[in-house]
């Protein structure tokens, strides 16, 4: 059973001391409020609690709207994880630019945001509170815990397979708090629960523990592809191979050896390329045998304006046909820049089918940052199937398609950067195997698209990331890995708030820490740049 489709999730109280037995789905009703202690002593409760916390990746609170949100200060519909994750990771770069002028959400683009933006502080505050989750679920399945409650033999067995998964989610959530905010808060379920200043740890600090959590987990975890939806070994070995990547950024050593150690763990795990790209993207892609760690969506269950169905409206604009991707309307959100347009070449014939544009009265040039028909349009997630049926919700609002967090397409292009960048235990001519076989599959199983080892540089590495991966929320980090996100080195329109481009203050390869937490936090110090 996924865990999307369980008809009893609990919504835990993180900063006191009850667990609300409940459905965090918008179409099922509250149960009744219990103590931490009478949950736990019932192993039934075990799985829906932790679908809690796999679910707060996908959903941001309990209505479904914009309504009775899990944090404060932004609405439900804002304040989603994965929703504040892309415009961290693809609002700010070449890949997308969006024309709402909700809030200080145009300053991610302009590259011109600030210790007081809202969107920066709802992804802050969404890692924490996942985190929160997570800690108060190990806190309560410790050995002693389980001891005390009773569970043995098999559940017990489970319930340590159950504390695992919590603690590779903390540690995804943690690695993206790495990866954005660099110097951070480190809580652990063993920091007591109530309020207290945590302290500030360096991201070295942070890389270490993330690092020791993602191994000390991986005798308990369950085998490759166990139960879609969940995490297993390959996923902690592809967080691990993606840590060890840009551990030259977040600790300035190269572990690039390590990445390839990790990421030939991930392939020799099962896992087998989607023979079509498109259906990756589809509302069946929970099918796919190259996914290795989704986050699920379904348009009856995980109800909610963020996640997969923010990214599905808010590619619909202009002439774009809404019925064609599954949903009810557009929203009229993101397009791409010319310069992003440009990592297809007009050599390749058009029969690149990554090259997922609509330009059908869409100009190339986005001279206008407000204006939908400025920039190309991007059509890549669909609410529909492979066999073109329209996803589950029949309003048409929310969308069943999963976001393929990670993927083995990714792992294949792990591998060969970290060839190129020196790492040992690999060797040039398997990275360039596998990188042909992500083109190959491109280009619909021809080899026209294939490359020589001697166009097989790290330029064209980066390059390669943006066409398989666009907006899979990957494209600032990878911009930074290769030096070229605030430099002049590498251009597109509005970077820098200037149509053209220009370069920025290199203290945006993080973000500040918001505000507000400075204000309430004696222990926390600010990201250089930053007031």
């Amino acid at each position: 059973m996924k865990l999307r489709h369980l008809q009893k999730l609990a919504a835990i109280i993180v900063m006191g001391l009850l667990v609300t037995v409940s459905s965090c789905k918008k179409n099922l009703t509250p149960e009744g409020a219990v103590t931490t202690a009478t949950v736990y002593t019932d192993f039934n409760n075990y799985k829906p609690v932790l679908a809690k916390l796999y679910d707060a990746f996908a959903i941001s609170g309990q209505t479904g709207g914009a309504g009775n949100a899990d944090i404060a200060g932004i609405d439900e519909g804002f304040g989603n994880y994965l929703r504040e994750l892309f415009n961290m990771e693809e609002l700010t770069t070449d890949e997308a630019s969006i024309i709402w002028n909700d809030g200080t959400v145009h300053n991610l683009h302009d590259m011109t945001w600030n210790s007081q933006n809202e969107f920066i502080r709802a992804m802050y505050d969404r890692i924490y509170y996942e985190i929160s989750l997570d800690n108060e679920f190990l806190r309560n399945t410790t050995d002693a815990a389980l001891s005390k409650n009773g569970i043995t033999g098999n559940n017990l067995t489970l319930a340590k397979q159950y504390r695992a998964e919590a603690r590779f989610l903390r540690a995804l959530s943690y690695s993206h708090a790495i990866d954005l905010f660099g110097n951070a808060p480190l809580v652990t379920e063993n920091d007591a629960v109530g309020v207290f200043f945590p302290v500030q740890k360096t991201r070295t600090a942070l890389f270490t523990y993330v690092e020791g959590e993602l191994k000390g987990i991986d005798a308990d975890l369950g085998a490759p592809r166990f139960e879609y939806g969940r995490a297993d070994k390959a996923a902690a070995y592809t967080l691990l191979a993606k840590l060890y990547l840009n551990a030259k950024v977040y600790t300035g050593t190269d572990r690039s050896t390590d990445a390839i150690v990790y990421a030939n763990k991930v392939i020799s795990a099962g896992y087998t390329l989607e023979p079509h790209f498109k259906n990756l993207f589809l509302a069946d892609n929970n099918k796919s045998n190259e996914i290795i760690f989704p986050i699920e969506s379904d348009g009856l269950h995980t109800q909610g304006y963020g996640g997969m169905t923010y990214l599905v409206h808010a590619q619909i604009g202009g002439n774009m046909n809404a019925s064609a991707f599954g949903v009810n309307g557009g929203w009229a959100g993101f397009r791409t820049t010319p310069q992003y347009v440009a990592l297809f070449p007009d050599n390749s014939g058009n029969t690149d089918k990554r090259a997922m544009f609509f330009t059908n009265g869409q100009k190339l040039a986005m001279s206008d940052e407000y204006t939908f028909n400025d920039g190309y349009a991007i059509q890549k997630f669909r609410n529909v199937t492979s066999t073109g049926a329209v996803g589950s919700d029949p309003t048409g609002n929310f969308v069943d398609t999963d976001f393929p967090m990670f993927r083995l397409a990714d792992v294949y292009l792990i591998y060969a950067e970290a060839v190129l960048r020196g790492g040992t235990g690999g060797d040039l001519p398997t990275a360039l195997n596998y990188v042909n076989m992500v083109r190959t599959r491109a280009f619909d199983g021809s080899a026209a698209g294939n490359i020589t080892a001697g166009q097989l540089n790290l330029q064209f590495m980066l390059d390669e990331r943006g066409r398989e991966l666009l907006f899979e929320m990957q494209r600032r980090t990878d911009l930074i890995r290769f030096g070229v996100f605030t430099n002049g080195n590498y251009l597109w329109q509005w970077k820098g708030g200037v149509l053209n481009g220009t370069s920025v203050s290199d203290n945006l390869n993080l973000m500040p820490i918001p505000s507000t937490q400075i204000a309430l936090n004696p222990n926390l110090k600010q990201n250089l740049g930053y007031n």
